[in-house]
């Protein structure tokens, strides 16, 4: 064969090659979330979460309308702030992400959704329990993970009817979450007969509760509901104990239903008397919970806290919507992920009109020698 002609092969090889790889799709993927000050284990532990799916998905493979696809992670913080929140989804909106996985919480969730919304993206929360996040009905907007009305009637109900409480004070953080999440709990429990002695606030940031708590401590009640997360439940515990408040029980959502409350409780003996509800099931009842687990252990070690398997199924439910839709396009996607019926590792994810999921389960617990351990699931 003459020069021109093994010319000839080489380009035609080249060619091909650049064919081959301009056949690729990059897909980006955003994640928002509070990767730094307090509530930063969530964060990490929910982002872990989606690019664990991430790089599944990638070396799995996918093709979509005839491309290789690649799947590729755009992570932003929100420090837990609605103002922080907000600009980092404009952020990815204007990166233009083809989906997004976000939010611990439900005060930044809520007005970031009008965002995603306004600008056409899907938007689906494995944390964020305040159903007023859907009440928008925006087909944009979706949850993987019971809401608070889920889990404050749960915590209401165990309360009167498996512990027959009488009076239980009830103390907020003023956020969207907890809050929305006490005013439930109220509700329900007065429903079924227990009496609200006390109702306080505090707020997020808070680590002094001895007024409110000496004050709540004089009308005697059976348990104390705690809206809020667990950076503030465990001094609250601890100052419990130093007022001699150590048969009082308290409750919680799942803002305080995690491994790092009884960290941040330091020993305190009230810790034995927590009650807490987050939504799912726990990761041994979990359909591929256990063996989800040791992948991510071994992935990230010491950093799972509870919502990363949600995010990690919310990433895999985003991916099989523009599968079966032979596209990444929002607008012709998001019907398929309206009529999602998806087998994930924490449940069977089906989605009712305004974006909550069907049948959502709840997990009841309690801390034995520190251990966040469940006592009734459903």
């Amino acid at each position: 064969m003459n020069k021109f002609g093994k010319l000839c092969i080489a380009t035609a090889i080249a060619g091909m090659g650049t064919a081959v790889m301009a056949q690729e799709q990059v897909i980006k993927i955003g994640h928002i979330g509070p990767v730094s000050g307090p509530q930063a284990h969530f964060g990490k532990d929910d982002e872990n979460g989606v690019r664990m799916a991430i790089e599944e998905l990638n070396a799995k493979g996918m093709v979509i309308a005839g491309k290789k696809i690649k799947f590729v992670l755009v992570a932003e913080d929100d420090v837990a702030d609605p103002k922080q929140g907000t600009a980092a989804s404009q952020k990815l909106c204007d990166d233009k992400v083809a989906g997004a996985v976000a939010f611990v919480n439900s005060g930044v969730a809520i007005p970031s959704s009008k965002v995603f919304n306004d600008c056409g993206i899907p938007m689906i929360t494995g944390a964020a329990t305040n159903p007023d996040l859907t009440k928008p009905g925006w087909n944009t907007t979706y949850r993987v993970i019971a809401n608070d009305n889920a889990l404050g009637a749960a915590l209401a109900t165990y309360a009167a009817k498996d512990l027959k409480l009488k009076n239980v004070a009830v103390i907020d953080d003023r956020t969207a979450y907890g809050q929305g999440l006490a005013n439930v709990f109220k509700k329900d429990a007065e429903k079924q007969g227990i009496k609200i002695v006390a109702n306080e606030f505090t707020n997020d940031k808070a680590t002094d509760f001895m007024a409110i708590l000496t004050s709540i401590k004089a009308k005697k009640p059976d348990a104390i509901f705690y809206g809020g997360m667990y950076g503030q439940a465990g001094p609250m515990l601890r100052q419990m104990a130093q007022l001699g408040m150590n048969d009082v029980k308290m409750f919680g959502g799942d803002g305080i239903c995690v491994t790092e409350l009884a960290k941040v409780a330091a020993g305190a003996k009230p810790l034995e008397n927590v009650v807490c509800a987050d939504g799912g099931a726990s990761i041994a009842k979990m359909p591929g919970g256990t063996e989800w687990k040791k992948r991510y252990d071994a992935k990230y070690p010491g950093q799972f806290q509870v919502y990363s398997p949600y995010f990690y199924d919310a990433t895999h439910l985003l991916a099989d919507a523009m599968k079966r839709a032979n596209s990444w396009d929002p607008k012709v996607y998001i019907p398929f992920l309206q009529k999602s019926d998806f087998q994930g590792v924490t449940s069977k994810i089906a989605f009712e009109k305004n974006g909550e999921m069907k049948n959502p389960s709840y997990t009841l617990s309690r801390y034995v020698n520190g251990a966040k351990t469940p006592i009734e699931q459903k």
